[in-house]
């Protein structure tokens, strides 16, 4: 996907962040233009509002429908705003085309769904416009590149991806999991698809609508789509994490931007002690998997079984603890000790079943 192009549309600056910015949902007439007034008002040029909200159970507030597309026709002409809406069908990308929408996106549960993106990429095909492709719901980046391969195959090339995090069973701080690495990785793999941050889904609060945007300008995220409402304590969808106008200029404006274009030149020594102690560890890692192995065969000679649960469990809590105390996260030590400990299973499993050499 090298020839990419661009999905800026005339007068957006290219400059970071790229905003989207309004409401979860268009609700009536009076809240989407009162809220885009508002949102022009302070410079911003794309507005966003839900027009089909499918929500987790039935009952609720499942958007407007078709007659909130007027009303974004509307505020183009009122504003001379973008408008951008999300689209989940056939028939949504039709009537979004139909009312002029500028640019669509993609939702979650949408982009878990092959079948789903692949109706909509047949709908687009022929269709110059740019498309924003969320994170599936699961953190699986196969399944997202899989997604903004399919709308790029139907021949559009104005892709972004937007990453609104990642759903989990225990929730905690976040509402949806940001696991970073995800989209970093999608940069390494597509260095040419912007990203968006989505900070409202990720943190479900309004409170952490800014320094979720700071982190994602910090990782080089090309832009940000917050939800922003007039009078975000009425509103009929996910009013917590919604701001108001004056709230997200007062984020924006308070965001550090680091050039991204900066030299290098002066993390070139930093860079090699890097590189000599990553070796040291893949040597110290590649010693550790010798003594795995040589556990394993005195398992095999013993009938002893590869898991001993106790002894994991006793090494897993103390490297936490000493994580802690050297200053670096007991999450993150776990996660590399998982890691380790999987890997030498593996490494006793293949010498418990390693069939011995028939003697000639």
């Amino acid at each position: 996907m090298e020839d990419l192009q661009s999905i800026l549309l005339p007068g957006i600056d290219s400059k970071r962040p790229i905003i989207i910015a309004g409401p979860c949902s268009a609700e009536t007439e009076e809240q989407v233009m009162t809220t885009a007034k508002s949102l022009a008002e302070r410079g911003i040029k794309i507005f966003r509002a839900g027009i089909w909200k499918p929500r987790t159970k039935p009952g609720g507030f499942e958007g407007i429908g078709v007659e909130g597309l007027a009303w974004l026709k509307h505020v183009k002409e009122k504003t001379g705003m973008y408008t951008a809406t999300e689209v989940a069908t056939e028939r949504h990308v039709f009537e979004a085309l139909k009312h002029g929408i500028d640019i669509l996106w993609i939702g979650a549960r949408t982009t878990a769904n092959p079948f789903a993106v692949q109706e909509i990429a047949n709908a687009l095909k022929g269709v110059d416009i740019p498309v924003l492709i969320k994170n599936p719901v699961n953190p699986d980046l196969e399944l997202w590149i899989g997604a903004v391969e399919r709308i790029y195959n139907a021949g559009l090339h104005r892709l972004a991806v937007i990453h609104r995090g990642f759903s989990s069973y225990d929730k905690q701080l976040y509402r949806n999991m940001p696991q970073w690495h995800i989209p970093i990785e999608l940069r390494r793999r597509l260095p040419n698809l912007p990203i968006f941050c989505d900070p409202s889904h990720i943190g479900g609060k309004r409170e952490l609508v800014a320094p979720l945007s700071q982190q994602a300008m910090d990782l080089g995220f090309d832009g940000l789509i917050v939800e922003s409402h007039c009078d975000p304590d009425c509103a009929w969808s996910d009013k917590n994490q919604q701001v108001t106008p004056d709230a997200l200029d007062y984020i924006l404006n308070m965001l550090v931007i680091r050039e991204t274009t900066q030299t290098t030149e002066n993390l070139s020594e930093l860079r090699h002690q890097i590189d000599n102690l990553d070796n040291q560890l893949l040597e110290l890692l590649a010693k550790r998997m010798r003594i795995s192995r040589e556990i394993g065969q005195y398992k095999k000679e013993h009938s002893m079984p590869v898991l001993q649960t106790n002894r994991y469990d006793e090494i897993l809590q103390k490297r936490m603890a000493q994580a802690v105390e050297l200053g670096m996260s007991g999450e993150f030590m776990k996660e590399v000790m998982q890691a380790i400990h999987e890997e030498s299973v593996h490494q006793q499993m293949d010498i418990i079943h390693c069939c011995p050499k028939k003697k000639s």
